[in-house]
């Protein structure tokens, strides 16, 4: 069953998202979309209670609609039917437009925001003003909730979507999709690459590992931080440091029939009994330091967990439609509610005065049942302070910290030695 309503979360919502979704007023008239009853904050406001009520089906959000209304706006009597209808024909690129005119206003609150940052961000945050960790992820198959899915094939696939999201805030600032579910993630490096500038820090898995890539993005002005791979053929021209820890090179990458125009940088280190060994185009080691680098890869895990959240706990593994454009309303509205939730974990870490990475957005999403059950009992008024009183710490929000790896020990020589040209 849905989870009930609470009107001080509702009203934060409403307060959030009613300028974005009014300042597409111009683009819903351009469309020549009829003000009805399923207009757009009618649309955005069904699709995010859908997502935080976990609502589970459309007929059952019809229900919804048709009894207490969702979100801010109050009941309205829509027929199944119609609703379905509307879910595979209206505009997508309104719910894109209202997450870009959204992520403004949230990166406003988060520089005004006090809480720890992580030592990597900050340092690098010096030379670059934006970092984004970038990846793709297939859709999973079609789960067929609407009647007009019933004669698509189980199981077909509904296509890839590639996201970039800023390291330091959390938020997705950028989303593409193709319909071509088993394509590579190189396919997504044109738009990457359109966005490319000076002041730039990129972080790729090895899926965007290309030398033609990395010479482009390069020339733009941009930076990258990747994984070297295991059968890479390179040749040192420089040696910038080597401890027992960590050794610091430059190299031409590639061999004699194919390699990379700019000199990169080659760092390998230690840790516990593994090595690791990072690619980066940042030369300067006073820029990032080897350490730096090294944690900044690590960190590239946020975008793991960034896809966990919103195709597991926001059920984005689940689609509603097989046309593209219902696809794509899911893919927005799904992010649009996936920044809502980064907003709130970043404005509980500042409460508690953790880092970000200490926060749990999954435990904060299943704590704001307890806190909508909490304020019917008149105990509570304000999730933040609810989510981070002590006597609800069982509730999980902020992650335990694990136990550190033994220390490390001397990178092993055999074990790092390259094939060169």
């Amino acid at each position: 069953m849905p989870s009930p309503q609470d009107e001080t979360i509702q009203s934060q919502f409403e307060a959030l998202l009613s300028p974005a979704i009014y300042a597409q007023s111009a683009c819903y008239r351009s469309l020549k979309l009829r003000d009805r009853i399923l207009n757009l904050p009618l649309m955005i406001a069904a699709i995010l209670a859908l997502l935080w009520r976990q609502i589970p089906s459309v007929c059952e959000l019809t229900k919804t609609l048709n009894r207490e209304g969702v979100l801010w706006l109050g009941r309205v009597r829509v027929s199944p039917p119609a609703l379905s209808k509307r879910l595979l024909t209206f505009p997508a690129e309104l719910f894109q437009q209202v997450l870009h005119s959204l992520l403004p206003q949230l990166r406003e609150r988060w520089q005004a925001r006090q809480r720890p940052l992580p030592a990597a961000v900050v340092c690098a945050q010096k030379t670059f003003g934006h970092i984004y960790v970038v990846d793709g992820s297939t859709l999973e198959a079609l789960f067929r909730k609407l009647a007009a899915l019933k004669d698509t094939p189980a199981g077909a696939l509904a296509g890839k979507i590639c996201t970039g999201i800023d390291l330091a805030t959390r938020l997705p600032e950028h989303i593409w999709y193709t319909a071509e579910a088993r394509t590579h993630d190189t396919q997504f490096q044109a738009p990457i690459l359109s966005l490319v500038q000076a002041g730039t820090l990129w972080i790729f898995d090895r899926g965007f590992y290309d030398f033609t890539f990395f010479d482009d993005l390069m020339e733009r002005g941009g930076h990258f931080i990747t994984r070297l791979k295991t059968n890479a053929v390179f040749k040192v021209q420089t040696v910038l440091g080597h401890t027992a820890e960590v050794r610091d090179r430059l190299i031409i990458l590639g061999g004699a029939n194919s390699a990379c125009t700019h000199t990169l940088r080659l760092i390998e280190v230690h840790f516990g009994s593994h090595g690791y060994r990072y690619l980066t185009s940042v030369l300067n080691p006073n820029a990032l330091p080897a350490q730096v680098v090294a944690d900044l890869y690590r960190r590239r895990w946020r975008i793991e967990e960034a896809f966990l959240i919103v195709k597991r706990l926001l059920n984005l593994a689940y689609l509603w439609t097989g046309s593209v454009n219902g696809i794509l309303l899911q893919v927005w509205a799904t992010w649009l509610f996936f920044a809502l939730l980064v907003d709130l974990g970043d404005a509980l870490a500042e409460e508690l005065m953790l880092p970000f990475d200490r926060i749990s957005l999954e435990m904060v999403f299943r704590g704001l049942y307890h806190f909508t059950q909490a304020h019917r009992r008149g105990e509570a008024t304000d999730p933040i302070k609810y989510l981070s009183a002590p006597e609800n710490q069982d509730l999980g929000v902020v992650k335990r910290l694990r136990k550190k790896p033994p220390a490390s020990t001397a990178l092993p020589e055999t074990d790092l030695v390259p094939a060169t040209a």
